[in-house]
């Protein structure tokens, strides 16, 4: 039985979308007629994007496109956990992702579950029908429900993804919310600082144009500075804009990213928060997939694809070559010169003991706490630089104002 969507008229001469479960196109026009709807278009959905084939109320099939991209990291832990909860209840794979499928209110959604329903009862595991849709299920996804699937421990497998979905989402939603407000306080200090330069400065200052005095060397330069930025303001800010777009285009050269990585790697402060992040979604990755019975190298292999920071996303492939050659992971992981001694201490208890997977979620742990630590240090830091700058060079501006105006007072008295 297979996934098919479809586009059809109700009696009132409405287009209504949708999706549904039929052998065939044939059946699923004729399901369609039963519930009082004729029938437009019906293709049948299938992974990667595309679907296999494609009826136009009785045209010949054709390729089409039905599910594209993926979907928020907050629906698929959700997804993740009613499937692990089904499963957990000894409802059948397949009746588990209808259910989910049936219950959701996101066409979107409805249609992954019923597509993957259908690889499922054509008799591919969940793994293989999950791969059809790596947008949607990244790697780590896919090799824990490979094992999962292997040993029989399904649903424990899918609860704990979907506690690594949630995590890693939180993760992320914390960094970016914690960004913005210093975002827009340094975005707001040099519109600020342009705008009184530009407009207020020049307004203000000219009323002593007309007196035989010089002005202040402050003043001066403050002039100075409002003239250029009268004069090339503009022109700055369209480098700036061509500079950033040449830029983002540079980083998707994998050469260049390298580079750049590798200059961050050097900055004091933010090494330690590049360095911090990467560390604790590489022990939280390498983790659930240690404790799930993938394979240590392959968990390697995976892990170091979750890690943005190119030089140590190598350096991690180096020292899966070396673990593959026999070293240890601890031995191999601290050459790099790249992760903090608590998590190498962890992972050469955990090889020692045997215990590994579970040392390595002590670690992440670990890592977690310290880079909110470092996070809300950096931000407690930055923050009141910024505004002490900003306050500097609006009371210099305002110095540079009012100096020619204490002159004049000392010349009338």
């Amino acid at each position: 039985m297979a996934a098919y969507e479809y586009l059809a008229l109700d009696v009132r001469g409405k287009e209504r979308k949708g999706y549904l479960e039929a052998d065939t196109a044939r059946l699923a026009r004729q399901q369609l007629r039963q519930q009082s709807l004729t029938p437009l278009e019906i293709h049948e959905t299938s992974g990667g994007g595309h679907s296999r084939g494609k009826d136009r109320a009785g045209s010949s099939p054709s390729s089409a496109g039905t599910f594209r991209g993926g979907i928020k990291t907050n629906d698929l832990a959700l997804i993740t956990r009613q499937i692990a909860t089904l499963i957990a209840a000894g409802t059948p794979l397949e009746e588990a992702l209808s259910a989910v499928g049936a219950q959701t209110e996101k066409p979107k959604i409805k249609a992954l579950m019923l597509s993957v329903r259908a690889k499922v009862l054509e008799g591919h595991t969940l793994a293989s029908a999950l791969s059809d849709y790596p947008k949607v299920f990244p790697e780590i996804y896919q090799a824990t429900v490979a094992a999962g699937e292997s040993s029989g421990h399904l649903d424990a497998v899918l609860e704990r993804l979907a506690d690594y979905t949630e995590e890693r989402q939180v993760s992320q939603s914390t960094i970016k919310k914690a960004l913005i407000y210093p975002t827009m306080l340094v975005v707001a200090s040099v519109l600020i600082v342009s705008f009184l330069l530009a407009y207020v400065v020049p307004q203000v200052v000219q009323v002593f144009d007309g007196l035989n005095q010089d002005l202040p060397t402050l003043t001066q330069l403050m002039l100075t500075s409002s003239a250029f930025v009268r004069s090339w303001g503009l022109v700055i800010a369209g480098v700036i804009f061509v500079t950033v777009i040449l830029f983002r285009r540079a980083m998707r050269g994998e050469a260049f990213k390298t580079r750049v990585h590798g200059s961050l790697l050097k900055v004091p402060v933010i090494k330690k928060l590049i360095r911090g992040h990467n560390t604790a979604q590489f022990a939280n990755t390498l983790s659930i997939l240690a404790s799930s019975g993938v394979p240590v190298l392959e968990a390697l292999d995976i892990s170091s694809a979750v890690i943005t920071s190119r030089p140590m996303r190598g350096a991690v492939e180096r020292a899966a070559s070396q673990v593959r050659e026999g070293a240890t992971l601890g031995d191999s992981l601290e050459k790099t010169g790249y992760f903090p001694p608590m998590l190498l201490h962890l992972i050469a208890s955990g090889e020692q003991s045997g215990q590994l997977p579970h040392m390595l979620q002590k670690a992440a742990i670990h890592q977690e706490r310290e880079l909110n630590s470092a996070m809300a240090l950096f931000l407690g830091l930055f923050e009141p630089v910024v505004i002490l700058i900003m306050g500097g060079v609006v009371l210099t501006i305002v110095l540079g104002i009012l100096l020619p105006i204490f002159e004049m007072n000392q010349l009338v008295s």
